[in-house]
């Protein structure tokens, strides 16, 4: 009676098993499903002025909801992002959308590595610092296993911007976001249209309304 009892239960045992062993194993899974449960995507167009943390909270629901390869426990970096034309060349938009990201991932439970952190703290007269944009100072390697970064073109009444998370090994993209971001959400900087360019470890910056302008000057070497 004891074994046919046994038997009746085993099957039951080994399903609820199963049940738990795949639950545990779409623990890291779920975790985003979970952490944006609540959160919506962003309407760009319903922005006020200066909103740009708020694009990027958009940017970055998109991501994460349709990454598949990045859990809590992946160690991410955010670079620049840069202009469509060329890939070598940012601005104060493309900073600051890093700069935002940032903040998102690590809100969302990521682990964030800060690569531009040298590692101690140089004190000068005019403050104390621990980034840099010197990779002379910086650590010559960096556990990262993904990398968020992506482009910016202008467009008429705004700028467009692609963001994926690259593995920093495969150079696969495993998540991507889009969105539009309106002039009136960026704001007056967006007509000054300065670029930054990086040449033999310089920042180099140039206006596109001094080339536009009849008066300037062009100086060569």
């Amino acid at each position: 009676m004891k074994t046919w009892l046994m038997l009746m239960l085993l099957p039951g045992l080994v399903s609820c098993s199963a049940m738990h062993s795949k639950s545990n194993n779409n623990s890291d899974d779920d975790f985003y499903q979970a952490a944006h449960k609540n959160k919506g995507e962003i309407d760009a167009y319903q922005l006020p002025k200066h909103a740009i943390n708020d694009v990027v909270k958009g940017l970055a629901f998109q991501m994460l909801q349709s990454s598949t390869f990045v859990t809590p426990k992946t160690p991410v970096a955010v670079a620049s992002f840069v202009h469509l034309a060329d890939l070598e060349s940012t601005n104060w938009l493309g900073n600051q959308l890093s700069e935002s990201f940032v903040h998102e991932l690590q809100r969302h439970g990521l682990i964030v590595v800060d690569f531009k952190t040298t590692g101690h703290i140089r004190v000068t007269k005019e403050g104390d610092y621990v980034f840099s944009r010197d990779w002379k100072e910086l650590p010559e390697r960096q556990i990262i296993d993904y990398v968020v970064t992506g482009t910016m073109m202008e467009q008429n009444g705004g700028v467009m911007v692609n963001a994926r998370m690259i593995g920093m090994q495969s150079r696969v993209v495993v998540a991507t976001a889009q969105s539009f971001i309106p002039e009136w959400v960026i704001g007056d900087e967006l007509q000054r249209r300065e670029n930054v360019r990086i040449k033999d470890g310089m920042i180099l910056r140039d206006s596109q309304a001094m080339l536009e302008e009849k008066r300037a000057v062009k100086i060569q070497q």
